[in-house]
């Protein structure tokens, strides 16, 4: 299962330098607006101790993680829904990713400039998500015009979509993110249709200094979900070991609330509402990312479709009781190897071998 993270930002926020720190590409990191115009794609690993651990308990040829793709999308600015800064084919990029990571500036620094001349993190979180809101508005009141004549006609699933419309009309015109708005499970099944900027999952990422300090920064008090990252700091230790990567940061004194590269990729995994199943053998060891809540066959369909549709039974175990048991004959003596059925819904870190 692929999926797709959107960075995004105004100019100068540090975009560029987090994306090439995350994909270790030479990209343009230059100090002006819109040094990036088309997006640059990249696909990073999903950091899973468990992979390594598995590996070296299966003595497997091959260790592959599961992975995320991100898209560092040029900076937005104010008007960008009406085509400023080149702002519709920005707008455009964001619409095909599955998240929007949304970068703000939290420190303050002569040398690099910000596009409106002051570190405001709030001032910049309304910008970007008034042209958000803005460019859903009026996709959600083109598609309102066409299926108001559909409806007329007594046409189900245009009254249906209508009713989603309506209800995000009208929380859009307050100002309001479409992912405020409460949906039931049919009107959630519409909605996907729609591809509205402001009904994804949101990440703001706090771009900060290592010498800052969380409990003295009250930035973004009112959101839940950010994180305080060092951005450039981060790219100087890209090219360090683990060790020396874990040295710095002691030697540093990074306040141990500022998050790290790790904190990101799997707070995005979280956000999407993923988790992990593993297999695990002499020939390799595999994390396969899955949608939360889904059935073992629909597990399967991660590994080829055959095994969602020809699934007969699956033999689960947790990753931990199976290293913790020795070896797979000890869990099957043990009785920790469980035979499940279609209706069992895996859990992350379940290790699982399929039978079709």
């Amino acid at each position: 299962m692929g999926f797709s993270v959107g960075i995004v930002g105004l100019p100068n926020v540090g975009k560029s330098t987090l994306f090439k720190t995350l994909t270790k590409k030479e990209i343009d990191i230059s100090n002006y607006p819109f040094c990036t115009i088309d997006p640059n794609v990249g696909i990073v690993k999903v950091p899973d101790e468990r992979l390594d651990k598995l590996t070296k308990f299966s003595e497997s040829a091959k260790t592959i993680p599961t992975a995320i793709e991100f898209v560092d999308i040029a900076g937005l600015v104010k008007g960008a829904h009406e085509g400023e800064g080149l702002g519709n084919k920005f707008l455009s990029n964001i619409r095909e990713v599955d998240m929007i990571v949304h970068i703000v500036r939290g420190f303050e620094n002569g040398k690099i400039t910000h596009v409106h001349n002051k570190v405001d993190p709030v001032s910049d979180v309304e910008t970007i998500n008034t042209e958000l809101i803005l460019s859903d508005l009026e996709t959600v009141e083109k598609r309102l015009a066409k299926v108001e004549k559909e409806a007329r006609s007594g046409d189900k699933k245009a009254i249906a979509l209508k009713a989603v419309l309506e209800k995000y009309k009208i929380a859009l015109e307050n100002e309001k993110m479409a992912n405020t708005v409460e949906l039931d499970e049919k009107e959630k099944e519409i909605k996907k249709e729609l591809q509205l900027l402001t009904d994804k999952p949101i990440l703001y990422v706090v771009n900060v200094s290592e010498d800052q300090k969380v409990s003295e920064l009250n930035i973004l008090p009112d959101i839940k979900n950010k994180l305080f990252l060092p951005i450039q700091f981060e790219l100087d230790l890209a090219e360090l070991s683990p060790e020396e990567v874990e040295d710095f940061r002691k030697e540093a004194n990074v306040d141990p609330q500022i998050s790290s590269m790790e904190n990101l990729i799997t707070k995005c995994y979280e956000l999407l509402g993923l988790i992990t199943f593993l297999t695990t053998g002499k020939d390799e060891t595999r994390a396969w990312t899955i949608p939360k809540d889904s059935t073992a066959p629909r597990a399967g369909r991660a590994i080829h479709s055959d095994f969602e549709e020809k699934f007969i039974r699956a033999s689960v175990i947790n990753w931990q009781k199976l290293i913790e048991a020795g070896s797979l004959g000890n869990a099957v003596e043990k009785g920790l190897l469980r035979t499940e059925g279609k209706t069992y819904i895996v859990q992350d870190g379940d290790v699982i071998e399929f039978k079709i």
